[in-house]
């Protein structure tokens, strides 16, 4: 039975939910997931993926990247036909695990970023070896779909509706942007759900390579670390991936290529590892602080705009930062919580960030830098719904 058949069918569905249920996803989407199911609403979707007819144009925008002002370019299918794709995105990653090196950690049923970073601290000599840390720049949107398309011939040999399905959805040059139909190279489309198959998929053999040299590496998906015992030792091992990666279509993200010798311990997907001591990376504090910043002054903009009360400024700020830090929203994305919380040792990093919000919002409080911001307590800012990372990583813990 072809994946595509399986989209038919309820008990496919009820797996589904069931799984998700299990996940720290919102009320609000496990609620919406169940009367997507109860309606069965999925049969036009699913005949539609079956027949490849009337298939919907995705919407194109550019969002801002969490904790940093640079853009990235998402695509999103209508409601209903990206919840079918999710489906379709959660059977074929089982389906096709198997084909995959145990130096994959991205997309992975039963794996996560902890294992990644706990795999690389469980090897006897980390400590002593030199690393090599780059990005792909713009990975999912600059995959070349017709080398795409190509591995796709190679490795779903035993499906074929599947294959026609995931060829036609990359091979559709439009999209929806500001209400206009337009064309240009989308890649695999990062934002929607079927990427991170594509994306496991397309450099399979730069992990088969290091796995089969038996050399320490790691990937989730766009992330690569390398590990050698000495500087020329590294010197190849980067010149082998910076040569996959151009044989590709694919360049390195500059501002994200990181050597680093022993002493300095490495930075592995936003988590800082150095004298037995696991943080979140300096580089994630800043870019998280900045992001507090500006939006603090935003608010604090509109409040004078409005002349409103500096603890609305406040609570929205409040808001904003529980939800993107440790809420689970419509679909279990990786907030901080869950990324961070189960990886790191010390709280070092959370009791920094800690220590700036609490300045932040004394100040769109009190409307001032001065010594009096400090007549907002603690429990004002409790009070207005705020929440310390540090206590939420203890709870956590104890959970």
């Amino acid at each position: 039975m072809s994946l595509i058949d399986k989209l038919f069918l309820k008990s496919s569905w009820e797996r589904f939910y069931s799984y998700k249920s299990g996940l720290r996803c919102s009320k609000r989407f496990r609620n919406e997931l169940r009367e997507f199911i109860d309606s069965e609403a999925y049969l036009e979707y699913a005949s539609a993926i079956d027949s490849l007819t009337d298939l919907p144009l995705p919407s194109r925008s550019v969002i801002s990247k969490m904790s940093s002002q640079k853009k990235r370019t998402v695509y999103k299918y209508p409601y209903g036909f990206n919840m079918v794709l999710k489906l379709l995105t959660y059977l074929t990653l089982r389906k096709y695990d198997h084909i995959y090196s145990p130096n994959l950690y991205s997309f992975r049923p039963g794996i996560c970023a902890k294992d990644a970073i706990m795999a690389l601290c469980r090897t006897k000599d980390i400590h002593e070896l030199y690393s090599y840390k780059i990005d792909v720049s713009d990975y999912f949107n600059s995959i070349p779909v017709d080398r795409m398309c190509a591995l796709l011939d190679e490795t779903i040999k035993d499906d074929a509706k599947l294959l026609a399905f995931m060829k036609a959805l990359l091979s559709e040059p439009r999209a929806i942007s500001g209400g206009d139909t337009v064309t240009g190279q989308k890649g695999i489309m990062a934002g929607t759900p079927i990427a991170s198959f594509y994306a496991n998929l397309y450099l399979k053999d730069l992990d088969e390579i290091f796995r089969d040299k038996g050399v320490l590496y790691a990937r989730y998906s766009d992330d690569i670390i390398v590990f050698a015992h000495g500087e020329e030792e590294l010197r190849e091992y980067k010149e082998i991936i910076r040569g996959h990666l151009e044989s590709k279509g694919l360049k390195v993200n500059p501002d994200k290529e990181v050597s680093g010798r022993p002493e300095d311990g490495f930075t592995f997907l936003g988590i800082q590892v150095k004298a037995g001591s696991i943080d979140i990376a300096p580089a994630s504090v800043v870019k998280l602080k900045q992001k507090m910043r500006r939006k603090a002054r935003a608010l604090d903009r509109w409040r004078h705009r409005e002349g409103l009360d500096g603890t609305k400024a406040a609570a929205a700020f409040i808001r904003i930062f529980n939800h993107k830090l440790l809420e689970a929203n419509e679909d279990s994305d990786l907030t901080w919580s869950l990324w961070f919380f189960p990886v790191i040792t010390t709280t070092e990093s959370l009791h920094a960030i800690d220590l700036y919000a609490q300045e932040l919002l004394r100040f769109l409080i009190s409307g001032t830098h001065t010594k009096s911001r400090f007549n907002v307590r603690y429990d004002d800012l409790k009070e207005l719904g705020y929440k310390s990372l540090v206590n939420e990583y203890y709870r956590e813990e104890n959970r």
